[in-house]
């Protein structure tokens, strides 16, 4: 295998064959690939892109890279199920959908990440509860989904090592927007994790990586036919990031807002709503539930008889956390300054630059700059007043949760100027623009 020459083939438009691009992961995994070379096939499939059969040599290639899960021998009574986002400001449904999924009889054994740029990451969010550990060993993994059905945790040095190599270089090298690229390497950490079956969340708007309807669409479209063609079984949904999904943003606040939620004290609309719309989709995917209104009965009964809110505890607990995280949520970290940021005059919520309220989050430190950095968990916004909310003068669009005063002066003037109101009504958008599945 010669690198160069597959990246000349594809840099001129040609098709790479399933072998060609097996031996070049096999090269990228063994270090017998440069990262130049690297960089060079990453911005060749920018512009010439890859075919349905290249993404799905180059999915299976990037998770047979290192070691692969199998979970047909653990006992498990259920279908091994797993949901993933996009990324977007105030999403923490993964908080609450593995253990309602687990508690409807699947099984998640979820591999996420950490915030990149504007977006937040759920293991730091996670990362913010006292003791947690969030890159166990796959033994460790492997016993915590067992025990509680879910484990959340953070891609591991044996699973997909290749994407992890690869994706370090596109993130310099200004390719991270490729949708084969973005597409193969989601779903090759899926395949490692040994899954029956994934429903994504491709964020769309303001808030999100693919702003513009139609690249999400597109980004969808490619997740779903390339899962299939691989053998997973996936479900998507468009969802709007206009606006923050919760009403909390950053890491702490965001995991007291989900502990609030599968408490029941506190459930945000915007937030239930698409919850409970990944939820659906995963049970039925799973063939836990017949339909749409079996699975929806089944995620309300996990919710409202508190299985859920007891699955996400032991899993807590498991992964080396406190086993009182619904009893003490105050044992989370809090800011030394909390600030109301009071509105200007009165009127509804018309727009919000909700990429402006996550890079506020990074003002305040609760988000990398750099990857060596390390974060302020208790930094973050919480009652984040949503499109359509209507405010008095005076009255507050959002709480800054700073490390100090210099930090919260430069965190309002940016949540400031992300706000527009309106003298006029302002329509509320549903969150689940559609749903897409293979054709």
């Amino acid at each position: 295998m010669i690198p160069q020459e597959i990246i000349r083939r594809k840099r001129d438009g040609g098709a790479l064959s399933p072998d060609e691009i097996f031996a070049f992961i096999a090269g990228v995994t063994r270090n017998e690939v440069s990262e130049g070379q690297i960089a060079a096939f990453a911005m060749a499939v920018f512009f010439r892109g890859l075919d349905r059969g290249e993404c799905v040599a180059l999915t299976d290639a990037m998770a047979l890279s290192g070691s692969t899960m199998d979970w047909t021998g653990d006992g498990l009574h259920g279908p091994v199920l797993d949901k993933h986002s996009t990324g977007g400001v105030g999403d923490n449904v993964s908080l609450m959908l593995a253990p309602m999924i687990a508690a409807c009889g699947g099984y998640v054994p979820m591999i996420s990440g950490r915030g990149l740029g504007h977006t937040g990451g759920t293991l730091d969010k996670l990362e913010s509860i006292a003791g947690y550990n969030a890159t166990p060993d796959l033994g460790v993994f492997r016993a915590v989904v067992r025990g509680c059905g879910c484990a959340i945790i953070g891609q591991t040095a044996e699973l997909a090592p290749a994407d992890r190599r690869i994706y370090a270089i596109r993130d310099v090298a200004a390719t991270v927007e490729s949708i084969p690229l973005i597409t193969a390497s989601i779903l090759s950490k899926k395949r490692a994790a040994g899954l029956g079956g994934l429903v994504m969340d491709v964020k769309t708007g303001s808030g999100a990586f693919m702003c513009d309807l139609a690249n999400a669409r597109a980004l969808a479209r490619s997740l779903v036919e390339v899962a299939d063609g691989a053998g997973l079984p996936t479900r998507a949904l468009l969802t709007d990031m206009n606006e923050p999904l919760a009403s909390a943003a950053g890491n702490a606040v965001e995991v007291r807002n989900a502990v609030e939620f599968l408490a029941g004290s506190r459930r945000d609309r915007r937030l239930l709503e698409v919850t409970m719309a990944l939820g659906v989709e995963a049970l039925v995917l799973g063939g836990l539930a017949s339909g749409v209104d079996e699975a929806r009965r089944k995620l309300t009964r996990a919710l409202d008889s508190g299985a859920a809110a007891e699955r996400f505890a032991r899993m807590v607990h498991a992964l080396g956390g406190p086993g009182d995280i619904l009893e003490r949520p105050g044992q989370l970290p809090v800011a030394p300054v909390a600030r109301a940021l009071l509105a200007c005059a009165k009127g509804a919520v018309a727009t919000i630059d909700t990429r402006a309220l996550g890079l506020a989050i990074l003002v305040l430190g609760g988000g990398r700059v750099r990857a060596d950095v390390k974060i302020d968990h208790a930094a973050g916004l919480s009652e984040i007043a949503g499109i359509g909310t209507f405010v008095e003068a005076s009255s507050p669009l959002c709480i800054i949760h700073a490390r100090d005063e210099t930090s919260a002066d430069l965190a309002e003037r940016v949540v400031r100027a992300a706000y527009t109101l309106s003298e006029s009504p302002v329509a509320i958008r549903p969150p689940v623009i559609e749903r897409v599945a293979p054709l």
